[in-house]
């Protein structure tokens, strides 16, 4: 028959400071010992006893069962402790060591089989949680590495290439003029992708501070609109604007236009020719609703949940056009300006993304 073996937990060397279980024991004796005596003094007062013979013999039964008593009380309590302090500070411990190392995956599983939670419960839940949080944030760092490394690669292939061609004797005027037109439209994606890369880190580290104003986003959304102009017009798109004359908000402009100039750039691009794109804008007396629809492709119910991701790009025919970064600025500025932004989208019927801001106090 094999003998179980318990095995000896190891203790952490970084402990220096150690709680000896005889020092507990001689000070739960002495105040036992000064409760007996209290208890006793109190008991021949009341009783009118005023000469008590106190042998040697009833002294050392009455330390001997107090000596006894406190043992079982340390014991029990020891035990107690273990179970419900030491054991699972040591397995939350062991488990934030492990996060520490760069493991995100480890998970507490809870001490309880009935379901409850007590405070160490709810502490093991917070930590699980923290991990949870952690590795999605591991994940997304990943995640954007290495997306960014893919879309800073694309155009500097293609400045690499054109660059090397124009090296090439014999070329014409015009193909020199072609590679160069084609280095520059690279450089310039490069340099968009890297200004929204720093505007984005700079969003989500708040390192931006608003330059909070009052005013009219009407004549913004239509100098935005029409900064766009030939784009819709070269398509044979139909643009229709529906606006107030005036509506007063409190925001950045210079941010608010990153939003308005994403919005209105999507929907230009998502829309084949003579499409339609609708620009609407309502107020009321807390907030003003800014509307861009468009009968373009449109997006099932997993693009529209993601589209607000970083680089995230539901339709791949217009990943060119783009970088995936535009939406999560525009999300970002907008949560940051204390509003929402929401899309409503089905596949072939378009999509229409929703902008409501706060009116100016």
């Amino acid at each position: 028959m094999k003998k179980r073996v318990r095995k000896k937990e190891e203790r952490d060397s970084r402990i220096n400071v150690k709680y000896p279980i005889w020092l507990e024991y001689g000070l739960f004796l002495l105040i036992t010992l000064c409760l007996t005596a209290g208890q006793m003094m109190i008991f021949y007062s009341t009783a009118g006893i005023s000469n008590v013979d106190v042998s040697l013999y009833s002294i050392y039964a009455t330390v001997s069962y107090w000596a006894m008593m406190t043992a079982i009380l340390c014991i029990v309590t020891t035990a107690i402790r273990k179970r419900t302090h030491l054991r699972p500070m040591k397995k939350l411990g062991d488990a934030a060591r492990r996060v520490a190392s760069g493991d995100f995956s480890v998970r507490i599983t809870p001490l309880r089989k009935d379901g409850k939670k007590d405070s160490t419960e709810v502490m093991f839940d917070d930590f699980n949680t923290m991990a949870e949080e952690l590795n999605s944030i591991e994940m997304m760092t990943g995640d954007f590495i290495a997306n960014v490394s893919h879309e800073i690669k694309t155009p500097l292939s293609v400045i690499q290439s054109y660059a090397a061609a124009l090296r090439k004797e014999g070329l014409t005027a015009e193909q020199r003029l072609e590679y160069s037109d084609t280095i520059v439209s690279a450089s310039e994606k490069l340099n968009a992708l890297v200004s929204n890369i720093l505007k984005l880190s700079k969003l989500e580290n708040q390192k931006i501070i608003p330059e909070w104003d009052e005013y009219d986003v009407c004549a913004q959304l239509a100098e935005c609109a029409l900064a766009f102009e030939d784009l819709w017009e070269n398509k044979g798109i139909a643009f229709t604007a529906d606006m107030d004359d005036r509506a007063m908000i409190r925001a950045d402009r210079s941010m608010l236009e990153i939003v308005w100039n994403n919005l209105l750039s999507n929907a230009l691009k998502f829309t084949p020719a003579c499409g339609s794109v609708t620009l609407t804008q309502t107020s009321d007396e807390e907030s003003v609703t800014v509307t861009v629809a468009d009968t373009g492709c449109g997006m099932n119910e997993e693009t529209a949940r993601r589209v607000f991701d970083k680089f995230y790009q539901g339709d791949t025919s217009h990943s060119q056009e783009g970088n995936g970064l535009g939406l999560a600025l525009a999300y970002r500025v907008t949560q940051l300006m204390g509003g929402q932004i929401s899309v409503r989208s089905k596949p072939g019927e378009g999509s229409a993304f929703t902008v409501v801001l706060r009116t100016a106090l």
